[in-house]
């Protein structure tokens, strides 16, 4: 297994995008694919590590990478370390860093060690709808897989509690319950969406999706309720939609997460995808 950790990309917000690599053996021109982390996600959380081995055995060349703006640095990137970075994150930042990521691969790959003609987007969580408004517009991105995706950007839009006082206070906390950290989201979060709302409306993306795209989603997801899985089935039928009883927003992972094995549930949303890919 050839795994290149924690390589640096230089984004255009002044902060790099990190990621890492992994890829079973060189044969060249494997299918790519690249994760794309959710809301307070990182991409060495939990058992993403397993999952990205996981995929690279089955052959494909997987990168999992951190947007520039999520809160950690590169001198850590296991906690959040940089809470002014994430209150500044928006979606056209975070859009951004995969365009920078596409423009580092078109750049980078020397050995062809994977073939930009079969890249797959797979996104978690909010990290899901940003995959989907990006796919559906972005001619570099053949297909799409959304785990426990969200159906609306919008955070305001998500949770119109917030909107109270938000704007004249210029920031909102948001607790994290895993690190008991109070973290700021800034207004200038909310005036993206109002900025760019049309470029991250994920209800006309997925309308007008035509691309192969896996919609995988638990039963028992108390952050995203399954109904967001049903709704975006709904706006475009020619997906295929996996619905895993029991299966949490996470898919049985948590952080840290120490064992060697793989959560029955994220094995089951591996199969489904390896099946789909195939």
């Amino acid at each position: 297994m050839n795994i290149r950790k924690d390589i640096k990309v230089e984004g255009k917000h002044g902060r790099p995008i990190l990621l890492d690599t992994y890829n079973m053996d060189d044969s060249p021109n494997k299918p790519l694919i690249i994760l794309a982390h959710g809301f307070k996600g990182f991409k060495d959380w939990g058992h993403w590590h397993l999952v990205a081995r996981a995929f690279a055995e089955a052959g494909y060349y997987f990168i999992k990478f951190n947007f520039s703006h999520n809160g950690t640095t590169p001198e850590n990137p296991l906690e959040f370390g940089d809470l002014e970075a994430f209150g500044l994150n928006n979606y056209t930042k975070e859009e951004s860093d995969l365009d920078v990521l596409l423009e580092w691969l078109e750049k980078t790959d020397t050995d062809n060690g994977y073939n930009l003609d079969d890249v797959t987007l797979m996104g978690h969580s909010r990290g899901g709808g940003l995959a989907i408004a990006k796919a559906a517009r972005e001619p570099r991105i053949h297909r799409l897989i959304t785990l426990a995706s969200v159906d609306q950007l919008g955070f305001a839009t998500r949770h119109p509690e917030v909107l109270d006082g938000w704007k004249e206070k210029g920031v909102y906390y948001i607790l994290n319950g895993r690190t008991k950290q109070q973290m700021p989201l800034y207004y200038q979060l909310h005036e993206d969406i109002l900025a760019n709302g049309e470029r991250f409306d994920v209800h006309s993306a997925a309308k007008a999706m035509n691309k192969p795209w896996l919609i995988i989603h638990g039963t028992d997801d108390s952050a995203v309720r399954p109904s967001a899985a049903e709704r975006l089935k709904a706006l475009n039928p020619k997906a295929r939609l996996e619905i895993i009883a029991g299966a949490n927003h996470v898919f049985g992972g948590k952080h840290p997460y120490l064992s060697d094995e793989l959560p029955h549930h994220t094995r089951q949303f591996i199969t489904q995808s390896l099946d789909f890919l195939r």
